[in-house]
């Protein structure tokens, strides 16, 4: 058995069954790849990497066919490989360019194909095979208006670009976690294409002093994993999150907030389709934030007033709103009857109503609410998150 058998569907199997050719160029961040095939293995995808001569002189063949299984294709032969992965007979399911120069960016958009990894393009594109292109090269070359022309050119192709993300001197190419979730979206159906959806989550942060907060328990998880999942499932996602956790991935379009009164300003610039809001709000915030840090060995008090309730500006804004309602203790009747208090109050799609008591970091027990129903959701975040977007593609 070779190594890569042993670590394949180790993660899961949505990628099982598919067929991922990636390209491999001469940048120095193709030192990337190794991780990134594993991490295709590990969700069941099999990966036939093609490499140019310049990707031969940066990484090794043998550490690529140690990574993949599969020896790397480095020429084309009388065995016309890149007829048989992207012909009409393909046995490709996707071509993924991971790092994509500039050379191979503008070779591609002119139909110049004169290596392995842009004759593997040229079939690919002609027979209508899906084509991710992840750039990396010096921030300066992306701003080459004959680049960013070829750039362009390849979009209007239809080929989806991976990044990059700039660090001010260097378009940096995407991470692997963002390169598994582009093969995710474009290999595992797309059932909320084009569905703009906002996810609010987190936890607000409301300020006693300078120093000093008052906030709630929520780590940002279950936002997460529904940004996640909703991009996978070829949503144009956008996550709105107070304090957290977590990593926001930096592949879903992302803004912060810290207070109630933040958020509440952001609200008035809402234009989503629909909107999931998982976040955990304050409901009370200090009537005056003292300037500079409160003395510890002073005896202090502080007034609280209520904060407006997010929910109903948001649904002013969107006719698909789905909240949250966390609550400790109660049976499932009576945690449904206090969902469905709040969906009618605020006319709301739908409630998860979740016991906080039972939740942990990657697993909660959480019923979804509406009007005549309530369905048992409860599982890992990413299964609730699956849920409540079968929802939303199937009834919003």
């Amino acid at each position: 058995m070779h190594p890569s058998e042993e670590i394949y569907c180790e993660k899961s199997n949505r990628l099982k069954g598919k067929t991922v050719v990636l390209g491999i160029t001469g940048s120095i961040a193709a030192t990337e790849c190794f991780s990134t095939i594993r991490e295709l293995i590990r969700h069941g995808a099999t990966v036939i990497p093609v490499m140019t001569s310049a990707a031969c002189d940066i990484v090794t063949e043998q550490s690529i066919e140690f990574a993949s299984g599969k020896k790397p294709i480095t020429r084309l032969t009388g065995q016309t490989e890149h007829v048989k992965l992207m012909g009409d007979t393909r046995t490709a399911d996707l071509l993924m360019i991971y790092p994509a120069t500039a050379n191979t960016i503008s070779k591609i958009a002119n139909g110049i194909d004169d290596t392995t990894v842009t004759s593997m393009a040229t079939v690919a594109l002609g027979n209508g095979i899906p084509v991710a292109v992840a750039p990396a090269m010096h921030e300066s070359m992306l701003r080459n208006p004959a680049v960013k022309a070829n750039v362009e050119k390849l979009k209007q192709m239809g080929v989806k670009f991976i990044g990059p993300h700039s660090d001010g001197v260097r378009a940096k190419v995407a991470s692997r976690e963002e390169v598994v979730a582009w093969a995710f979206k474009l290999l595992c159906g797309n059932d909320l294409d084009g569905r703009r959806i906002l996810i609010v989550g987190g936890r607000s942060e409301e300020p006693i002093d300078s120093m000093r907060i008052i906030t709630n328990r929520s780590t940002g998880a279950m936002s997460v994993s529904l940004a996640k999942r909703a991009f996978e499932r070829g949503a144009e996602v956008e996550l709105w999150m107070g304090g957290c956790n977590v990593e926001i991935p930096s592949y879903v379009k992302s803004r912060r907030f810290q207070t109630v009164a933040d958020l509440v300003k952001m609200v008035e610039s809402l234009d989503h389709e629909i909107v999931i809001v998982p976040a955990a709000l304050s409901d009370f915030a200090p009537t005056n934030v003292f300037r500079g840090k409160i003395p510890s060995d002073e005896k202090f008090e502080a007034d609280f007033a209520p904060v407006p309730k997010v929910l109903p500006l948001i649904r002013q804004k969107c006719d698909k709103v789905i909240g949250f309602k966390a609550e400790s203790g109660l049976t499932d009747e009576q945690l449904v009857k206090r969902a469905r208090a709040r969906l009618e109050e605020y006319g709301l799609s739908a409630v998860v109503a979740n016991d906080i008591d039972a939740a942990g970091m990657s697993s909660s027990s959480a019923l979804l609410v509406t009007k005549f129903k309530s369905t048992d959701i409860s599982g890992t975040k990413i299964a609730i998150s699956d849920f409540i977007l079968d929802f939303c593609s199937e009834s919003l």
